[in-house]
């Protein structure tokens, strides 16, 4: 059995993309929104900032230079009042051969480039090499003005932890209701202004204003999951000052912002095609490479029949894993979670899932100590799940209904009973959201068609669990030109590869777009080794 720290060792860095809601006449998000002349105008009248890049602070983050840029607030006020973007670089690492700043973000929303920044080299190999590489905390997360919506941490960490989520009863149901409830209010009362200016508009036009402030005269950018919004929104704005957009684990621009009922259909419906393929996966490796694979007989379908059932134990009361004072109770909710959480990752957080479920079974007889890593390494915190619902309800569109979502989680959990529910009360605090009451006139519902020179080249794996490639190919449809490259035997939320890569490098390099119908293969299998 692979130690807890071989298990959790790299899972998951940042979580991305999720999505859901539903839309009604009665609906927050919505509103007449502007042009897109009219956004690009409110953006061009902000003056350039200057950045002064000194060495970064953070222990973890002085192999690079860090500065604060002010960013207008509400971009129709460009002489009011400002907010500071936390931002990072990269110098690039062979300067004679330098071609310009790569500008990158991290997913979630509520993903914190810099915390990213942290974990190693960003873009290593050629693309380090030939360029500075730029990331930051978009508006509302981390160093950026973070939306805050509680007096302190600890009111925050109980309240999150009070949770369940999906609510499995009516009792719960209620209980997310109410916390729903209170948790907008609480963020109208602490971040007060900042809500209304939260779209990923107002993110795209301060990325407009970091690439004027370090001198590039066109952007090129890379961005994955809910990053890959965020640079379809920047290309549809600012057309002719794209250099290159090459974006991974795509979001579907019209869903995610007009029909997010059906995008987290889709969402969830992704996330159980992945975890069919673990099993299959488990069960073909056998148990020398998987925990969970049980015997070498073991079938697929007794996987996923020892699966269900740790899910149906777990819903009628927490399952015990060890004994004494060491032992930890795992709820049904946090298996729900460890589940989507770690398929992100085939690598690490596979196998991190067959070793959970394999301790749950063993119950009493198991590892707490394995079970607590696992769980820890997979916890979304307060911190990011406040960015995530603020910036999620200024872009999506909801009910303000929000007694209805138990009715809208068993439509949804007819297509997929577990992931339907979880995905989509997650976004529950927005039926209740103190959104503007005429709504958010910057925000923007496309079209999204591409115009910039260099078409977008976008790469999705074959299976992801959180931007699955019916997302993908949708996306590469509203966005015209843009060339779509499946990795066909993918698995995860990252495409990875030789092939992935080599692409990457050629178009942000090279520009070189490739062929129409280009697929990549990764010739690794999960729980092959």
């Amino acid at each position: 059995m692979p130690t807890p720290t071989s298990i959790v060792c790299g899972v998951i860095a940042a979580l991305t993309l999720v999505a859901g809601g539903c839309t009604s006449i009665d609906q927050v998000a919505a509103g007449a929104g502007k042009s897109v002349a009219e956004l690009v105008a409110q953006a061009d009248a902000v003056p350039t900032p200057r950045v002064s890049w000194t060495p970064c602070a953070e222990e973890a983050l002085r192999r690079y230079e860090c500065a604060s840029v002010p960013v207008p607030l509400d971009y129709a006020r460009p002489d009011g009042p400002t907010i500071a973007l936390a931002i990072l670089r990269q110098r690039a690492s062979d300067p004679t051969r330098r071609i310009g700043t790569l500008f990158t973000a991290a997913g979630g929303p509520g993903g914190s480039g810099i915390d990213w920044a942290a974990d190693g080299e960003l873009f290593p190999g050629e693309l380090s090499r030939q360029f500075d590489v730029i990331t930051f905390d978009q508006r509302g997360v981390g160093r950026s003005a973070p939306v805050r919506c509680f007096p302190n941490s600890a009111v925050q960490n109980e309240f999150w932890r009070n949770i369940a989520i999906p609510p499995i009863d009516d009792r719960q149901q209620h209980g997310t209701e109410n916390a729903s409830r209170q948790l907008a209010a609480g963020c109208a009362a602490e971040s007060g202004e900042l809500i209304s200016h939260l779209t990923t508009v107002d993110a795209a036009r301060d990325l407009d204003l970091l690439r004027r402030a370090v001198g590039d005269e066109k952007l090129t950018y890379g961005g994955s999951s809910y990053a890959s919004y965020l640079g379809i929104v920047y290309g549809t704005l600012f057309p002719d000052r794209v250099r290159a957009l090459q974006l991974s684990s795509i979001v579907d621009p019209d869903a995610y912002t007009t029909d997010t009922r059906s995008h987290i259909a889709d969402t969830a419906q992704g996330t159980e095609e992945v975890l069919t393929e673990l099993l299959r996966l488990c069960a073909t490796a056998g148990p020398r490479h998987c925990a969970f694979a049980g015997s070498p007989k073991s079938s697929a379908t007794d996987l996923r029949a020892r699966d269900t059932a740790v899910l149906d134990q777990s819903k009628v009361a927490p399952i015990q894993v060890g004994q004494g004072s060491e032992s930890v109770s795992v709820t049904y909710n946090e298996i729900v979670q460890a589940h989507a959480m770690l398929l992100y990752s085939p690598a690490r957080g596979w196998p991190a899932l067959a070793t959970l479920l394999t301790e749950l079974e063993l119950g009493s007889a198991g590892h707490p100590d394995v079970v607590r890593e696992i769980l820890a390494a997979v916890g979304m915190t307060g911190d990011f799940l406040a960015s995530f619902v603020a910036i999620s309800c200024a872009d999506n569109t909801f009910t303000r209904q929000s007694h209805r979502w138990p009715e809208f989680a068993q439509e949804s959990a007819e297509r997929s009973p577990v992931y339907g529910p979880f995905w989509l009360y997650l976004r529950q605090p927005c039926a209740a959201w103190p959104a503007p009451e005429t709504g958010y006139p910057q925000r923007f519902t496309g079209p999204w068609t591409q115009q910039s020179p260099v078409p977008a080249l976008l790469l999705n794996n074959r299976f992801d669990p959180a931007t699955p490639l019916t997302s993908a190919r949708r996306a590469a449809q509203a966005m015209g030109t843009a060339r779509l490259v499946v990795v066909t035997d993918g698995y995860g939320h990252e495409p990875t590869g030789e092939c992935a890569t080599t692409l990457r490098e050629r178009y942000l390099i090279d520009l070189r777009i490739p062929e129409p119908d280009t697929t990549c293969t990764t010739g690794q299998t999960p729980f092959a080794e």
